[in-house]
């Protein structure tokens, strides 16, 4: 019974005709939308719905994921800078340990020839054969006396000479605990810096992935404006990289007056507190005032020679330091390079202040350590910028060469050749030396 009714039902349907302007089943033109088709009219919908504001903050977050993939290779690669940097070190103590060491030996070799000579010579001494050689002399008794005070005078130095070898065979001892430590300890950093260059390969590696896929959806992006402005996609990347430069610029000065406010506070604290030291000081006495005496007729003054003319710049120092970094503009990064052709941060800082004479190592937190402190305030061109993830300077991982006005001259990052720019241009340096 069930199935009779079923059929009929199915037979009414195909028998009752469509609807003027229904669905024409047997016109392929009008047939019901497969799942693609609907899933990109939801899409559709879904564009309409952003905004021009919407893809402008996707494009601004994707300018902050590419500085912070940025951030983390810089790290991983001044974090092999400083493995590098202390496996040398290391290398060079384990070096100088085993030469201590080495002569430590020696010395203890001598100290054990002395020692046998001065033995030898006590037994050749014996009191048993002296006196009975003496008594038999024609001075007799005398003459014991004598090489009894000869024999008391070679014990004596014999134990000298065993104090010395005791003494630099303890030495000895000490240097070669020392040069073995030394040795296991270049070793353990040796592993580490492997360790440390392999985590600078993996995070350029994925710096530069990150970079290539920001890019496409930065093109994604910009088209997508494009469409939303009714404009070229030339024009919509003009204007968005305005807005961008806009957006830095309008960072960096806010960092610059916070920094400068900061400086002038410190200034005014400093000030404060040496008026407070120079009021604390008792004021001394004043010297009585000497009886006038008649002054002579003053010779007339005579003329100054001619001011001689400026002397030539220097071919070292700061000049020298800011030409060769301006040499290396246009060239490319590379992590844990320091020229001819490619140049780090810290390698190109390096290289600038080699010309200028100085002598830096190539590592970022090293180069502030061997450096003068500073405040913003009192920059100088050819200073150098540090920038820290932290108050600790142990956290510095990029540094930069100011060159005046504001400009700095760096190696940026993979992707991004030597260039000169605001020292603002990304965010604020946190920690200033003078080399």
């Amino acid at each position: 019974m069930r199935a009779v009714g079923s059929v009929l039902v199915l037979t009414l349907a195909l028998a009752v005709p469509p609807a003027a302007g229904g669905m024409a089943w047997a016109d392929g033109t009008d047939a019901p939308p497969t799942r693609s088709e609907v899933r990109d009219a939801r899409a559709a919908v879904r564009d309409q719905t952003r905004d021009v504001a919407t893809v402008q903050a996707e494009l601004l977050a994707a300018n902050q994921r590419l500085q912070d993939s940025a951030m983390r290779a810089a790290q991983a690669s001044e974090a092999w800078n400083g493995a590098r940097y202390r496996l040398e070190q290391a290398r060079r103590a384990a070096a100088a340990a085993a030469d201590r060491a080495g002569i430590a030996r020696q010395d203890v070799d001598a100290q054990r020839q002395a020692y046998a000579d001065a033995v030898v010579e006590s037994y050749q001494m014996a009191p048993e054969l002296t006196a009975v050689a003496s008594i038999v002399q024609s001075d007799g008794i005398a003459s014991v006396v004598e090489q009894t005070t000869t024999l008391g005078q070679t014990e004596a130095a014999m134990d000298t000479r065993y104090d010395g070898f005791r003494a630099a065979s303890t030495l000895a001892g000490v240097a070669v605990v020392q040069a073995t430590d030394a040795r296991t300890e270049a070793e353990q950093l040796q592993v580490e810096a492997r360790e440390a260059r392999d985590a600078a390969v993996a995070a350029a590696d994925a710096a530069a992935a990150e970079a290539q896929s920001i890019a496409e959806r930065k093109g994604v992006l910009i088209e997508e404006l494009a469409r939303l402005e009714d404009v070229s996609v030339e024009i919509a990347e003009e204007r968005q990289s305005a807005l961008e430069a806009q957006a830095l610029a309008e960072a960096a000065a806010e960092q610059r007056a916070a920094q400068e406010a900061a400086a002038a506070e410190q200034a005014a604290e400093q000030a404060e507190q040496d008026a407070a030291d120079e009021a604390s000081q008792p004021a001394p006495a004043p010297a009585p005032s000497p009886a006038p005496e008649p002054q002579p007729e003053p010779d007339p003054a005579p003329q100054p020679p001619p001011a001689p003319p400026a002397p030539p710049a220097p071919s070292g120092g700061v000049g020298a330091a800011i030409s060769f970094a301006r040499a290396q503009i246009g060239e490319p990064y590379q992590w844990g390079a320091a020229g001819p052709s490619a140049w780090d941060c810290s390698g190109l800082t390096m290289g600038a202040w080699s010309a200028g004479g100085r002598s830096l190592p190539h590592y970022s937190v090293a180069q502030y350590e061997q450096s003068t402190p500073i405040g913003v305030g009192n920059l100088q061109p050819g200073d150098l910028l540090f920038w820290g993830s932290s108050n600790s300077p142990s956290s510095i991982y990029h540094v930069a060469l100011y060159v005046g006005s504001g400009q700095m001259i760096h190696a940026p990052r993979t992707g991004r050749p030597v260039t000169q720019e605001s020292m603002y241009y990304w965010t604020a340096p946190n920690f200033f030396a003078r080399p």
